[in-house]
């Protein structure tokens, strides 16, 4: 469980201007009069006695603090574009090339001078340093490494951050699996290529399970076709095939049998020369799809609230009242690689600004998620707008209470930073701002393990075709989860309520006899007379005997309960592998 984390940074630049007097000594022979002056005033002379009055001496404007005129402006920016050469350059141009933005490259160009040079980029490399605090760096670290791994394995001619593979594995590191042919040769194509036997250049895929912005199980292809071992990406499957343009060979399946001729590849226009086979229609309407994920490989992510996106990357003090909002996260295992992580969001009704038309006010918050990897490598976005909507005539009795929103995020087991950022869309200067470090579990297979312990508002069976689908779904069951305050303080529920708990356990042992043999223990326990309130056990092999995963769901109702503090706990014996497990989650009974 988590709890509000809203640290507001201030980082500034301050320019100090030095005005230097210069003093000018005139010897003279005599001195008939002696001056008095200061400027901007009268002065007077004084010779033999009388006295003249001159007209006061105006003060002359400071030529560093005049506003220069467009040319010199233009003038000033030309010269200012000159100066950036040599380390500063390689900087710009090399060193961040793949990971800066348009906006950080725009500002970078503009500075003046060498010193708010340096400064600049400290300040870059310490917004992406996931632990601030440390004086090791691992972002950089990490991104001066896969640099230094793109020259040394993908140069060809030019140094290796240079080449497309060399882009890709610094924008997005390194891939889940490569498909590595360096040599080309024979090469059965997949049906989805057409079928049949080719021989082919040199070629690479790399398999992303997830690219933030860019979708789920992404491939991407990279061909030598000058067997220089500059390996370039591309969108034609069919560019790796060496016999393309060689009349009779390399067929296709459908071209061996007659059904198809060879030319007809060259005839169609589109995107890709695959040639006609089993499952060439449908490929041929993917071809957009393609092209829209080769795009965006190339191009940065679109944000849709640009506003919130920059004000969780500049870290920028909060100009009103801050807009605070509670998350928790939770852990359910899809596969031994993929980890479902649910985050919920509890927003307060009344800390929502609301405008009111025909007798219906509306509350509107936009939502920006981000979650990055301790490298500074973001690898999940989230966006959406949530809209609180009531009768005017109920909006006061209403804002009491919470507003709850829900996202799911798939996730390989590992260390990563979650941001969330929120705007009331009513008033553009109430923004909140969520920040945390999560830690998603790996499952391993001979591990007695279980899912978070969740206590929920709401617990119901959702209709076969909801299965695995829509917010708050987890298999079978819509579980809304109850959001404490802060990780120390325990959800709250009503007497009039139900005690909601759902949790999985995950690789029970599997006897001789195909069947699981496990005890399940349910216990809540009074915290201030350390009381058993409940203490009940059931097999799990009487809910489901041939798994090695069961689903445990209960409703307790409270009333019966005083109020106070209680903790339930849950316990998971096996008797085939001899593991025992617990989790327990603490919860506050009101009246």
């Amino acid at each position: 469980m988590n709890s509000p984390n809203r640290t507001f940074l201030l980082a500034g630049i301050a320019l100090v201007s030095f005005t230097c007097t210069g003093f000018i000594a005139q010897a003279q022979d005599q001195a008939p009069a002696a001056v008095v002056q200061q400027p901007g005033q009268q002065q007077t002379v004084q010779d033999n006695g009388s006295v003249v009055k001159v007209p006061p001496t105006p003060e002359k404007p400071d030529p560093l603090k005049r506003r220069l005129s467009d040319r010199e402006e233009r003038e000033r920016v030309k010269n200012t574009r000159a100066e950036l050469k040599g380390e500063y350059k390689k900087w710009l141009d090399e060193d961040v090339r793949w990971i800066i933005t348009d906006e950080e490259a725009k500002a970078f160009k503009s500075l003046s001078n060498d010193e708010e040079r340096d400064q600049f980029i400290e300040q870059f490399w310490l917004r992406r340093n996931p632990n601030p605090d440390s004086p090791d760096n691992e972002y950089k670290d990490e991104h001066y490494a896969r640099i230094a791994y793109a020259n040394e394995h993908f140069a060809a001619g030019k140094p290796g951050w240079m080449t497309d593979r060399g882009h890709i594995y610094i924008a997005y590191g390194k891939p889940d699996s490569i498909d590595s042919h360096p040599s080309g040769g024979s090469y059965d194509r997949p049906m989805e290529e057409g079928g049949g036997n080719t021989s082919t250049f040199p070629f690479e895929v790399w398999h992303y399970r997830y690219l933030a912005g860019i979708g789920d199980n992404i491939d991407i292809e990279f061909v030598d076709t000058c067997m220089c071992g500059d390996y370039h990406a591309t969108i034609d499957r069919s560019e790796k095939d060496a016999l393309k343009h060689v009349p009779g060979a390399g067929l296709t399946q459908y071209e061996e049998e007659g059904q198809a001729k060879k030319a007809d590849r060259f005839s169609g226009g589109g995107l890709e020369q695959l040639g006609n086979g089993p499952l060439a229609s449908s490929q041929q309407s993917k071809q957009f799809d393609r092209l829209d994920t080769f795009a965006k490989l190339f191009a940065p992510p679109p944000i849709k609230f640009a506003d919130l996106d920059q004000f969780l990357a500049s870290e920028k003090i909060l100009t009103g009242p801050p807009f605070l909002f509670d998350v928790r996260t939770d852990y359910v295992k899809l596969t031994n690689e993929t980890v479902m992580v649910p985050v919920t969001l509890e927003i307060r009704n009344g800390d929502i600004t609301y405008t009111t038309k025909d007798g219906d006010s509306k509350g509107v918050v936009n939502i920006l998620g981000r979650v990055s990897t301790m490298t500074h490598r973001v690898v999940q976005t989230f966006e959406d707008t949530v809209t609180v909507e009531t009768p005017s005539d109920l909006l006061q009795r209403t804002k009491n209470n919470q507003s709850v929103y829900w996202k799911a995020l798939p996730l390989p087991p590992g260390r990563y930073k979650v941001e969330i950022a929120i705007k009331d869309v009513n008033n553009p200067d109430h923004v909140g701002v969520w920040r945390r470090s999560v830690d998603v579990p790996k499952y391993d297979d001979d591990r007695l393990a279980s899912s978070s312990l969740i206590l929920a508002s709401s617990m119901e069976r959702v209709p076969t075709k909801d299965v695995g689908a829509g917010n708050f779904v987890i298999g079978n069951t819509k579980v809304i989860p109850r959001v404490p305050a802060t990780i120390s303080t325990p959800v709250v529920f009503h007497r009039g309520q139900n005690l909601n708990f759902w949790m999985q356990v995950y690789n029970l042992g599997i006897n001789d006899s195909k069947k699981n043999d496990a005890t399940i223990e349910y216990q809540v326990l009074d915290l201030a007379t350390n009381k058993q309130i409940l203490d009940m056990s059931e097999l799990a092999s009487k809910m489901n005997p041939n798994a090695d995963q069961v689903t445990l769901e209960k409703s307790m109702p409270l009333a019966s309960l005083d109020p106070g503090r209680y903790q339930v706990t849950i316990k998971v014996n096996d008797g085939v592998t001899k593991q025992a497990i617990a989790q327990s989650a603490p919860f506050i009974v009101e009246q």
